[in-house]
């Protein structure tokens, strides 16, 4: 995964909507009454829907399962594992509001990516892949797993099958530098292979915890630990349990960039709660995700609103960083029902981020173009697949308090997908095993994580380094 070019903070003047936030949870811009299930699923299906007419895999000249990009071409557009993000959105979408409008198209999207070797790492991607790419891709795996989302057809591989294809891949990869962990990035021609990060490593905590579950081999459960235990010595989650970005492996991980993404923690938070589901309610794991939710609502959620404080405040967001906020919405929702102790604290702050989300959505020509700037009342002027994302995320998750929305499933409690515990053996763990990169190849995998050093360094560099 890349944190692209920065983009500018200039913000559009617009009406301004807050005041019009009422008791009763009615909201303008997109007009949703929260205490209505009918209401948030048909405003979530026009935000579904304008976010789909970004993807173009299914017209000619598109790439199936893909959206437009890797940056710069188009400047505008999309690196792969925000394509992979978006299906796990829409599944997401199905399973709360019931609308299956867009399940064809899911499925064959995924299915077009999952890779030669069957471990969502296909050959065209490879000179940009992080193990966060392929984790993120993993992760929507795992979600259809849980939900019964309509399996692949005979002679594919089920969901369960490529979650434990990225597990068992990934599984391999982790080394020795800094104590253990998993690179960023997955080969070594790559910038970024010398670093160690706390959403790739993330990635794989939080599809071992949820293996766990699904499959009750605690196998899975032990690689968690393992995870974890690693995480929290090395510093990358300190002691009061703020998720810092990553450091790299010529410093012994020590020179930790203090950078905080919602999304960071909120990985960690969800896999936490399902280690807790997973042990039939484990004290440890109690704790650990309490004081997890408590540094969540301290950092990211000021007047109860989700807000990402790296690059909100002056819209200094990169293309990845506008989605972020989709995966802290729909990881607090899955983690008020794995963790059913967590739902009477969780469920105020995505009830109000919805009101701020949806009364923000009143830009471009349908007038229900969405921001980032959730808490500031007014459109902010930028437009993409993230923000859309994300406030569509934000409408979904409200139908729980309102209706049955199924808990995850498992093996156990009428999960239906095919696993395959040795899926990944063919997986590429060594640059070796590819043929060798053209200097093109290395040319345009340099640029595109070259581009997330120098914006680190722009946006973070007051905010990075600390010593231990």
């Amino acid at each position: 995964m890349s944190l692209p070019t920065l983009v500018s903070g200039a913000a559009m003047t617009a009406l301004t909507l807050w005041g019009m936030i009422g008791c009763a949870g009615v909201v303008q811009g997109i007009e949703v009454d929260l205490s209505s299930t009918q209401s948030i699923k048909d405003g979530a299906a026009t935000l579904a829907y304008d976010m789909m007419s970004f993807y173009k895999g299914n017209q000619s000249g598109g790439i199936i399962g893909v959206l437009p990009g890797p940056p710069p071409n188009p400047p505008d557009g999309y690196y792969w594992w925000e394509s992979g993000a978006m299906w796990g959105a829409m599944i997401d979408y199905w399973h709360y509001t019931g609308d299956e409008s867009y399940n064809d198209v899911v499925s064959t999207g995924i299915q077009a990516q999952v890779g030669e070797n069957l471990d969502l790492m296909p050959r065209n991607w490879s000179q940009s892949m992080g193990n966060d790419d392929q984790g993120f891709w993993g992760l929507t795996a795992m979600s259809a797993a849980e939900t019964n989302f309509t399996n692949p057809p005979s002679g594919s591989p089920g969901w369960l099958a490529l979650a434990q294809a990225v597990f068992n891949s990934q599984s391999r990869r982790t080394d020795g530098e800094c104590g253990g962990g998993l690179r960023w990035q997955v080969f070594p021609y790559l910038i970024g292979y010398d670093y160690k990060n706390s959403i790739a490593n993330g990635c794989f905590f939080n599809i071992a915890a949820r293996l766990a579950r699904y499959t009750d081999n605690s196998t899975y459960y032990d690689h968690a630990v393992q995870t974890w235990d690693w995480i929290t010595s090395v510093g990358f989650i300190d002691k009061d349990y703020n998720v810092f970005d990553g450091g790299h492996i010529g410093h012994n991980c020590t020179d930790i960039n203090r950078v905080q993404f919602s999304y960071n923690i909120a990985i960690w938070l969800l896999g936490a709660a399902n280690m807790y589901n997973y042990t039939n309610g484990s004290s440890i794991w109690e704790d650990r995700v309490n004081l997890l939710l408590n540094s969540t609502f301290n950092t990211f959620f000021p007047n109860d609103i989700a807000y990402e404080v790296a690059c909100e405040p002056k819209l200094t967001c990169s293309i990845d960083m506008f989605s972020f906020k989709s995966y802290v919405m729909r990881w607090l929702a899955a983690t008020s029902m794995v963790a059913p102790f967590t739902r009477d604290r969780i469920m105020p702050k995505l009830r109000k981020s919805a009101q701020a989300a949806a009364a923000q959505c009143t830009g471009g020509a349908t007038g229900r173009t969405c921001g980032l700037s959730w808490s500031s009342g007014v459109y902010d002027g930028t437009v993409g697949v993230g923000q859309q994302m994300a406030a569509m995320s934000a409408l979904f998750v409200n139908i729980l308090p309102l209706q049955e929305v199924p808990p995850p499933l498992t093996n156990n409690t009428g999960g239906t997908s095919v696993g395959n515990p040795d899926a990944g053996a063919r997986s590429v763990t060594d640059l070796r095993m590819l043929l060798p990169p053209s200097e093109q190849d290395k040319a345009g995998a340099a640029v595109i994580t070259a581009v997330w050093v120098a914006a680190s360094v722009v946006l973070f560099g007051w905010m990075s380094v600390g010593e231990s």
